[in-house]
């Protein structure tokens, strides 16, 4: 549309102050100057300064913008960045690291045609010499052809890039060119210039909203052919919402100076590492895909990968510190927790769960029962990449070591090929001694551990590993019953019990039980809730303990509500340390105003721990918030084992089973 005025800006700035706020948390105030003065701009900016922490200007065409932010840059002591330049440079630098590496080629050796010499295309250029390209390989091509010597028209920006070359038009400069930069208008690129470049050319058409050449037009006249574009329609985005957003999170938060070079290389460099990193499912949901994986058509982090907060941010962070442009110094691994607490109270519950793993006392050995299913291969991979355990994996080598082949996964497990095991015979005879006296042969023996349920668990049972996962696969029940049959329940529990973590709008619930006794007593009832109300102080947590009924404190008698009174009676009087109260209805028990208005002699309000009158009712209950009032659920957790076992639901992500 080109100039239309400083209100003809005003969506576009308040969008992309969502997009601040929305991705790495940071408050934006958008100020829209109506000047075309780039001094009464500079004095603008520079004097209301002092308000903000960062600057990050907008829509300033070239070459206006180099000085304006090379003044400001001068004059300010906080962080100026002008994201028209240097946004499309980082993501664009990073994919093209990537494309490099899975062609088979160096920075050093390449030659890059640059098609347009705007305050991007100039940027792009410059960060790709800081990767390792060459000047000279550079050639730029702008609206009135190739920047050579006998230009007489060129600004002092363009003049960097002033090549000695007979090279006059875009076709020219293409033949033989390793890679294409498009920042420039649509369709400038032809079929017959991509097949005029190098073995396994590299193509960036980054022209919006239509790029130089449209991606099934490139790869018909190459089929090596590596292309990235700005649309969302195509795989290979490079979306300036991975850079700005996360760049100044992390130059806020050791309150910089300024945004320096090493910081944008730093930027490029986190986001080309994440690429090559196992994609979440929840990524995968986002965008309808059933894989996203390292390789031509993945070279670029997704827009919506949440992760990027946690890469990039301290990448930023740390090269600040250590280029001498931070006032504050951080620790930054608790930096990253922090960046995690941003993104909801669900991600402050799961990293406590893998901090207290990670400092249990030496690394525990997790063996996981399904090992040759893709979700706990890529969980494994977690768990290993995290430092919060050492997985083994059960299952045919070859098997795993295809699916790792297929997840493009650089990762050499530990794999126990269950008929492979020089133990196995002696697990079979423990297993016997086990359960002989429970109707079970030395043959059956033999042949039950052979079941990866039953051989995984006495790994466990035999020291050979000191927790277990399984349940993908399975149903509950399936694997439930060995465990309890192997492991019993812990010293002093009659019973076991499934508990559900739910973060409902930024606050901690805990669901139980919801998987294992299916109509419990009041007896039953009672021991759960004290499962679950000292699982709750293993996450500092204040228990308060509501037994849930249809009924409030005997409003309704009935033998329902009866077994709910009694399941209270006897909790108080076996765990007079707790904070216990019921029988009360689900409303009562989590809003405060209802019992202080019509029940305040209870001893329980806002209650945190919801013990449900059976597990129909637990589940439907979690299920439904989880589905409908978009709560987190983190479970199930399995309380009141005699070991360390964990039972997984059908369907589970891979974040759910880490």
């Amino acid at each position: 549309l080109g100039d239309r005025g400083a209100l003809a800006g005003k969506p576009v700035m308040e969008g992309k102050g969502v997009l601040f706020k929305k991705f790495a948390d940071v408050d934006v105030f958008d100020i829209e100057v109506n000047s075309h003065d780039p001094d009464e701009i500079i004095k603008v900016v520079a004097a209301i300064s002092p308000t903000f922490g960062g600057i990050n200007l907008e829509d300033i065409k070239a070459p206006e913008c180099f000085y304006i932010e090379e003044e400001l840059k001068k004059m300010l002591d906080i962080p100026v960045f002008h994201d028209d330049q240097h946004g499309t440079a980082i993501i664009s630098s990073a994919g093209l690291a990537n494309a490099l590496e899975i062609v088979g080629k160096r920075h050093d050796e390449i030659r890059l045609v640059i098609s347009g010499a705007g305050a991007s295309a100039i940027s792009c250029a410059e960060l790709a010499i800081r990767w390792g390209v060459k000047r000279e390989h550079i050639m730029l091509v702008d609206s009135k052809g190739v920047v050579h010597s006998g230009r007489t028209d060129l600004n002092k920006y363009k003049q960097r890039f002033i090549l000695d070359t007979d090279a006059r038009t875009l076709a020219d400069a293409m033949r033989g060119a390793d890679v294409f930069y498009g920042l420039s208008v649509a369709d400038v690129l032809t079929p017959e210039m991509v097949k005029s470049m190098a073995k396994d050319p590299i193509v960036f058409a980054m022209a919006n909203p239509d790029p130089e050449i449209r991606p099934e037009l490139a790869k018909e006249a190459r089929k090596d052919v590596i292309i990235a574009t700005g649309r969302s329609d195509y795989p290979n985005q490079v979306n300036n919402v991975l850079g700005f957003p996360f760049i100044f999170r992390g130059a806020l938060d050791v309150r910089a100076k300024a945004i320096n070079e090493d910081m944008k290389l730093a930027a490029s460099k986190a986001l080309a590492a994440l690429a090559k990193e196992d994609v979440p499912d929840s990524v995968l949901r986002a965008y309808g895909m059933d894989s996203m994986k390292f390789g031509r058509e993945y070279i670029i982090p997704a827009a919506l990968d949440p992760r990027v907060l946690l890469w990039e941010s301290p990448a930023v962070a740390q090269t600040a510190m250590e280029t001498g442009v931070a006032r504050k110094m951080i620790d930054i691994n608790e930096y990253r927790e922090q960046l995690a607490y941003r993104k909801g109270k669900g991600e402050q519950v799961r990293y406590f769960f893998q901090n207290k793993a990670r400092s249990s006392g030496g690394k525990k050995r997790i063996v996981f029962a399904e090992g040759e299913e893709q979700k706990i291969i890529r969980a494994a991979y977690h768990v290993e990449e995290e430092g919060i355990a050492t997985p083994i994996l059960i299952g045919c080598a070859g098997k795993i070591q295809e699916q790792l082949k297929t997840l493009g996964l650089d990762y050499k497990p530990e794999i126990v090929d269950i008929d492979a095991f020089d133990r196995f015979d002696h697990y079979a005879k423990a297993y016997y001694e086990l359960r002989q006296r429970k109707g079970l042969t030395a043959m059956d023996a033999s042949s039950r551990v052979h079941d990866p349920n039953v051989f995984s668990l006495m790994m466990v049972k035999e020291g050979d590993a000191d927790a277990f996962v399984s349940g993908l696969t399975y149903d509950y029940p399936d694997v439930i019953r060995p465990a309890l049959q192997i492991h019993h329940t812990a010293a002093g529990t009659s019973h076991v019990a499934g508990v559900y973590v739910m973060i409902v709008e930024e606050r901690v619930y805990l669901f139980t039980d919801a998987t294992v006794n299916i109509d419990p007593s009041a007896e039953d009832l009672s021991e759960i809730a004290c499962l679950a109300a000292d699982f709750a102080k293993q996450l500092e947590l204040d228990p308060r303990v509501a037994f849930l009924s249809f009924s409030n404190f005997g409003s309704t008698p009935h033998p329902f509500s009866d077994k709910v009174r009694k399941a209270v009676a006897l909790t108080k009087s076996r765990r007079p340390d707790l904070r216990v109260d019921g029988e009360m209805q689900a409303d009562t028990a989590v809003m405060a105003d209802i019992i202080d208005n019509r029940y305040p002699f209870s001893s329980v309000k806002d209650a945190n721990v919801l013990v449900f009158p059976s597990l129909e009712s637990a589940n439907i209950a979690y299920k439904l918030l989880a589905r409908l009032g978009k709560a987190k659920a983190i479970g199930p957790i399995l309380l009141g084992m005699g070991a360390p076992v964990q039972v997984l639901q059908t369907g589970d992500d891979v974040s759910d089973i880490v």
